[in-house]
């Protein structure tokens, strides 16, 4: 006898044997039980989730001998005949073998013929997707005005290579996947039939694999069943369909956690010997990391939820609490977005062990913990702070801070040279410079912002320096002679005075201040837009800014931002200078243009001797 799988032995033959698709069911058994089908019906979804088989019991329950009524009885002559296959009045076309335009005028020219046997004239297209632009045509005014008695069902996994006009024909009932635990009921149900024991984490394996499918679903059953035993287990079914088992997982945890690279390649050389499905390998990686960020979080409490059968539970309890839960997040996100570029790789093997290093380098990749004082130290303030000009030595930086309320003091940020050495007694050495020894260098102001700071000389060693008369301490900031007794904030206007009377001429750099400017934007700080100083008529003298826009809103928007334009000049470093802002030329017309250029004198000889004249003239700009 031949051997039937169990997908064809337990095929559904009745709207209330179909696994999920609640809804679906409901419109459609309703609509057979009051006797009002529409004419066409579009039934699409993914493989495997009951799109032909409900055709075929929609069509039962129409052309019953017990008709109308919600379900077929599947007992009298017209039920068994459409079970079989063999009813003259309900044709199953394959749209993949039938697509051309003929099959469609063929099809048109039997529509005609009222019903032979039962009540209904049903037509049930598979693949309906691969007919032809063609035949779809043939087939609108059909679909649009069916005879009497004639039912369109077609079924396909592309609905959107349909027609739009063929779509708005019909009543259009999307099928979804199935979830796990329906799938996995609906496994268990074929499994006590066959009178078959088995683990539920077999059962849910197996629906995990399927992926929402009930033929996959069924049909890796049938492939777990062919190697016999008395029971279905989950290691017997792991080791059927080429997957990884708990054991492996729990080794690439512990790896994972060890930081232990050379034990995640083994594993990995493992994985690819095992001949196991990477694909799904990866997905089950990425459940797991789940199942651990949440127990990671919730605890025990979230147990339930999981669904998960006793060693696994026990398993990833205990491996939950060993890593953080930004690790576990981020090694989740990573396994997600890496899922299909691993499926589709070239080298899906060296693409996973890839991942699973990155995995196991994370938190090297990541220091979370870290990561702000790691960023204070690397990043460059934005505002270098002035230091008071004076010999090299190994004392504390002055304290800038306000005595009042403990604010920084502002910053003098526009030298652009060193600043002069404050007056005050010169400081006596206790024994003479020698010879030998090179001068010392003055301290160094830093440069101001958006110009690139002149290299400093280095500084001499500490041996050769002599001690200062009173060297101040590590409490006391050391104040120069010519502000001593004044408060911190009168010290730094002396200094910003100093270094303003020692600037030497300013160079005036109209492209430098624009990046300027545009530092200053990317800073946080008020600055004018950089697009508004591009482009510009720039005469930037001495004592005068003038500047001319090309067009008339462009000199509307510097009027508003004048203010921040002469503040972006001052902290630039180059003072007050008077801003005049030019009001572009208006434009000419062409008449205007062609008499100007009409009395050129070296024009004057060609168009005399040509009796020539000037029609058209631009001005360019």
């Amino acid at each position: 006898m031949k051997h039937l799988s169990l997908a064809a032995r337990y095929r559904p033959q009745t709207f209330a044997q179909v696994a999920g698709q609640d809804m679906v069911k409901a419109v459609l058994s309703r609509a057979a039980a009051e006797d009002r089908p529409a004419a066409a019906y579009l039934l699409s979804g993914t493989r495997g989730v009951g799109k032909t088989t409900i055709a075929r019991i929609f069509a039962k329950a129409l052309n019953c001998e017990h008709a109308p009524g919600p379900e077929p009885c599947n007992e009298c002559a017209q039920c068994r005949k459409i079970t079989q296959g063999a009813h003259v009045d309900v044709t199953e076309i394959d749209g993949a073998s039938n697509n051309s335009v003929e099959d469609a005028r063929s099809l048109r020219e039997t529509i005609g013929y009222a019903p032979m046997e039962g009540r209904y004239k049903i037509f049930i297209i598979d693949e309906a997707h691969m007919l032809t632009r063609n035949a779809f045509n043939a087939l609108l005014k059909t679909l649009e005005e069916p005879p009497e008695r004639v039912v369109f069902i077609f079924a396909t996994t592309e609905a959107h290579k349909f027609p739009v006009t063929i779509v708005s024909r019909c009543q259009h009932f999307v099928f979804r996947h199935l979830s796990e635990d329906a799938l996995a009921e609906h496994l268990s149900a074929v499994l006590r039939k066959e009178k078959m024991e088995f683990e539920e984490g077999a059962v849910r394996l197996l629906a995990r694999r399927a992926a929402g499918s009930v033929r996959d679903g069924m049909s890796l059953l049938d492939q777990a069943l062919a190697l016999g035993g008395a029971s279905l287990t989950t290691a017997m079914t792991r080791e059927v369909l080429g997957l990884a088992g708990q054991e492996l997982f729990g080794h690439l945890f512990e790896a994972l956690h060890g930081r232990d690279c050379a034990a995640v390649a083994d594993l990995s050389r493992q994985i690819l010997q095992q001949g196991v499905d990477i694909g799904f390998f990866v997905r089950e990686l990425a459940g797991n990391l789940r199942n651990l960020f949440l127990l990671r979080q919730g605890g025990a409490a979230v147990l339930p939820s999981l669904r998960l059968p006793a060693d696994e539970a026990a398993l990833q309890q205990a491996l939950a609490p060993r890593f953080s839960a930004g690790h576990l997040h981020a090694a989740w996100q990573m396994t997600l977005d890496a899922q299909r570029g691993i499926v589709q790789s070239p080298e899906p093997a060296a693409a996973l062990e890839l991942l699973l290093l990155n995995l196991a380098l994370l938190p090297q990749l990541l220091p979370l913990e870290h990561l702000p004082e790691q960023e204070a130290a690397h990043v460059p303030s934005a505002v270098p702070p002035v230091q008071a000009p004076s010999a090299p030595d190994t004392r504390e930086p002055r304290d800038r801070m306000s005595a009042s309320d403990g604010q920084a003091a502002p910053e003098a940020r526009n030298f652009s040279a060193p600043a002069a050495p404050r007056p005050g007694p010169p400081q006596q050495s206790a024994t003479p410079p020698s010879h030998d020894a090179p001068p010392s260098q003055p301290a160094q102001c830093p440069a101001p912002r958006g110009r690139a700071p002149e290299k400093a000389a280095a500084p001499e060693p500490e041996a050769e320096q002599e001690p200062d008369p009173a060297p101040a301490t590590a409490s006391e900031p050391a104040v120069p002679p010519a502000v001593t007794g004044t408060s911190p904030e009168a010290a730094t206007d002396a200094e910003a005075d100093a270094g303003q009377a020692a600037r030497p001429s300013f160079q005036r750099d109209w492209q430098a201040f624009c990046e300027f400017c545009a530092a200053e934007q990317a800073a946080g700080r008020p600055a004018p837009q950089p697009h508004l100083l591009r482009g510009l008529g720039v005469d930037w003298r001495e004592d005068r800014l003038r500047l001319t826009p090309k067009a008339q809103t462009l000199l509307h928007q510097l009027e508003k931002q004048r203010h921040t334009l002469e503040a972006a000049l001052a902290a630039f470093g180059a003072g007050a200078p008077r801003l005049e802002l030019i009001a572009p030329r208006p434009p000419r017309g062409e008449a205007e243009l062609i008499e100007e250029f009409s009395k050129k004198p070296e024009l004057q000889p060609c168009l005399e001797v040509l009796q020539a004249s000037i029609i058209h003239c631009t001005e360019i700009k």
